[in-house]
């Protein structure tokens, strides 16, 4: 079964001989597992052999502590609970004080295996459904003495983490959370234990056990690269710390790298506390929470897919320790973008931009979210430059912004604009439907709202003027002011039928204040559009601020 590390606990009395597991837990654990099946499956057909698998289970004589020192194998906080209670079915586990409470409706993988494990095994001594009492004694003798360990003993000197990263390497390879928590760990474990517990474990169970829910098992896509939400959170956590970019796969490398040579934090307490923090900062951004800000951002970054912009939100919302103008800054940023958004700048140098203005920032002592404006607005090319508001209303009215890729972009400005015509409304209704994006003059326009042939142009003839204003229209279409909310999808003949069908339509839609302005035009068409679209740009040039306007110099 390979080697297993270990390092000896000091014990004294009556306390049974403990050691700390520094690379093994896992197939410790699932050979445990597997026992206690084959312990659960011979209670039924060979008790003898369920009271011997017992005695390597459990241990028996004078001991301190028993509700701990009985079990051979005390698994970390998380897997407790699920472990104890499969092994001491008697006892029913561990008494609760050295448990946490599990996660509801979550199956912990203990569970499963075991399952799992007891099929294989009823399957292997029951085959046909009979008892194979030859099969039973084989597969019992294989457990007890057909399979080996190499233990290898640590002593003062031997760096644990080193071996455990060295012993990891041919195997599965580790994810950067895990590594990570083993590397802060391991230097938490010279606290010593106390009650049959690490002293550690205090510091897991406050700081790293809320990291181990469900919730940051989640994968995210960034790019081509899918990892954990907890790999992400870790990525942007140690990006906002070192100012700088850091790639999913180095994680772990820099991370252990930092740490070492700079020695940024005092304890390892401090330094779980920064994660700790960031982790609460990151989930309040994932949950999306309307009344939350960083929840409202959280809506905007997906819409938007900037999660470029996750280490300086981390950074303003803990060490730059600016309180309630975190709302300021906020805006900022999501104004800076969806400006840049609607005028079709790239992306593509988001993640250093960001990261860079984080180390601008921690070097000033003076108005973080002045200086966080003036960064904003002090770039001059396609790649950093935050629009102003001439050329973003020109881009607003001029530039087909229509995509479906870009639907929950423009679908998230809309319902701003939205929002804000209902506060200014009074208006406090909630619209709880998801909301879709329709074209007022439909795409597919050339059946029910064709152009007038020109007049005068012979039949048969090729109508140059009427094709300018076909392509004229083709290329409003598309534009902001040609767009608008709904509660419920259209019906598809409606959609696209005429104007005396399709307005009536759009109108009747008055749950959304988008909607029931439609009712200030009596036809649709080119100039419509533009008039509409101006009106929309007055919200939004006061929904998103626009840059620091340079002086002229006198």
């Amino acid at each position: 079964m390979g080697a297993i590390v270990i390092s000896q606990l000091k014990t004294f009395g009556k306390q049974v001989q403990a050691f700390e597991v520094i690379d093994g837990q896992q197939r410790l654990t699932t050979f445990q597992l597997l026992l206690t099946a084959l312990r659960q499956v011979a209670k039924d057909v060979s008790p003898e052999y369920a009271a011997e698998v017992s005695k390597h289970l459990l241990n028996e004589g004078v001991m301190e502590n028993a509700p701990v020192e009985r079990f051979k194998l005390w698994p970390s906080l998380v897997d407790r609970a699920a472990f104890t209670k499969l092994v001491d079915t008697e006892g029913v586990g561990a008494p609760a004080k050295y448990v946490i409470e599990e996660e509801e409706e979550i199956v912990r993988p203990a569970v499963a295996a075991h399952a799992y494990f007891m099929d294989k095994i009823r399957h292997r001594v029951c085959p046909d459904g009979v008892f194979n009492s030859f099969r039973m004694e084989k597969l019992f003798e294989a457990l007890k003495d057909g399979l080996a360990v190499v233990s290898i003993e640590l002593e003062g000197g031997d760096d644990a983490q080193t071996i455990f990263e060295t012993l990891n390497s041919r195997g599965v390879d580790l994810s950067a959370g895990d590594l990570m928590r083993n590397f802060i760990f391991q230097r938490a474990v010279g606290m010593g234990q106390e009650d049959g517990s690490l002293l550690a474990d205090e510091l897991y169970q406050t700081y790293w056990l809320p990291l181990d829910k469900w919730f940051w098992r989640t994968d995210e896509t960034r790019g081509r690269l899918t990892r954990s939400r907890l790999d992400w959170m870790l990525v942007d956590h140690l990006a906002m710390k070192v100012a700088s970019l850091v790639s999913a796969e180095s994680l772990y490398d820099i991370y252990r790298r930092w740490v070492l040579e700079k020695r940024p934090f005092e304890t390892v307490e401090l330094e779980l506390n920064a994660i700790a923090e960031s982790a609460t900062v990151y989930r309040k951004i994932a949950e999306q929470s309307n009344d939350d800000p960083l929840g409202r951002f959280g809506k905007f970054a997906k819409a938007f897919d900037v999660s470029t912009t996750m280490p300086l939100v981390l950074f303003l919302a803990t060490d730059a320790k600016i309180g309630s103008q975190l709302v300021d800054a906020l805006h900022l940023i999501e104004s800076f973008i969806i400006r840049r958004d609607i005028c079709g700048l790239t992306t593509n140098n988001y993640n250093r931009f960001f990261t860079d203005a984080i180390g601008k920032l921690r070097e000033t002592d003076g108005d973080k979210i002045f200086l966080l404006k003036l960064l904003l607005s002090a770039g001059k090319s396609d790649i950093s430059r935050w629009p102003n508001d001439e050329e973003w209303q020109h881009q607003w009215q001029s530039r087909a912004q229509y995509k479906p890729a870009r639907q929950s972009r423009i679908r998230y400005i809309f319902e701003a604009i939205e929002a804000k015509k209902r506060n200014a409304a009074s208006e406090i209704v909630e619209i709880k439907t998801d909301l879709t994006l329709e074209h007022i003059m439909p795409q597919k326009w050339r059946e029910h709202w064709a152009l007038a042939p020109t007049a005068g142009v012979p039949e048969g003839e090729i109508d140059i003027d009427l094709l300018g204003r076909e392509s004229t229209r083709d290329g409003k279409v598309h534009l902001m002011g040609n767009l608008t909310l709904l509660t419920q999808v259209l019906n598809s003949t409606v959609s696209n039928g005429p104007f005396s069908s399709k307005m009536p339509a759009l109108r009747s839609q008055s749950a959304l204040v988008l909607n029931r302005e439609l009712y200030n035009y009596e036809s649709w068409d080119e100039q419509s559009i533009l008039a509409r679209g101006l009106k929309l740009f007055e919200d939004v040039k006061r929904l998103w601020s626009g840059p620091v306007v340079e002086k002229a110099s006198e």
